[in-house]
């Protein structure tokens, strides 16, 4: 038994951290700086974004990567807006592709910008349930009034995760039919560095899926309420 609960800690720790730890390896492994590169991915994010005629979309630093549809801006990390490497290329050409998709009115994007505040709603409310569940098996004592609401707390804890498994097709249409394409005909790499970029952009499209893995964390936390 010692052994099964070993081997389903270490199935659950991989299933939790090995996407985002891929993630970010894979990140890291192609951001070695290329003064040989033309320009810095913040650069290439405003020249895509003029060359299609989107001059009103800026190009920001925050603290991690992203296109924010509601502010019709793109955002890089600080690395990846001034740095020359393939991770900073792929990756800006990747957020640029987000901008695109909004432009062209995919329905998609347009579903996942309405929704993800109903998501962190359920966020929220998740993280109140578990909460408060120690405090009402205080007060009410009954263990299957507890197992219901811990229950209902993992329910929406796993939400977030279900989200970005749906929306998944807008991370690779941005990373596979519109930034790899831009890539390679546009020849901004080389045909050896284009094999790490269509890795990098393939961690791009997984970064909310890695993410939101954690958030299983949580739920195989508050598991212990229901003393499993």
């Amino acid at each position: 038994m010692p052994i099964l609960l070993a081997l389903g800690a270490a199935l659950l720790f991989g299933l939790v951290f090995g996407p985002q730890w891929w993630v970010r390896r894979v990140m890291r492994q192609h951001a070695t700086e290329r003064p040989d590169l033309p320009g810095t991915g913040g650069e290439l994010a405003r020249h895509l974004l003029d060359l299609a005629r989107l001059e009103h979309v800026p190009v920001e630093i925050a603290q991690a990567d992203h296109y924010d549809p509601v502010a019709n801006v793109v955002r890089l990390s600080p690395e990846n807006h001034e740095g020359r490497s393939i991770t900073a290329v792929a990756v800006a050409a990747h957020e640029v592709s987000h901008a695109l998709q909004h432009a062209a009115g995919d329905r998609l994007l347009a579903a996942r910008v309405t929704f993800a505040p109903v998501v962190q709603g359920f966020e929220l409310a998740a993280g109140l349930v578990m909460m408060t569940a120690p405090i009402m098996l205080a007060v009410i004592k009954s263990p299957a009034l507890l197992t219901l609401q811990v229950g209902f707390g993992i329910a929406l804890l796993s939400v977030r995760l279900v989200f970005h498994l749906l929306t998944l097709p807008v991370e690779l249409d941005a990373s596979y039919r519109r930034a790899l394409p831009i890539l390679e005909t546009g020849r901004f790499l080389d045909t050896d560095d284009m094999r790490g970029a269509r890795t990098v952009l393939r961690a791009a499209a997984l970064t909310y899926v890695a993410s939101s893995l954690v958030s299983l964390v949580n739920i195989a936390r508050f598991r212990r309420f229901l003393r499993f």
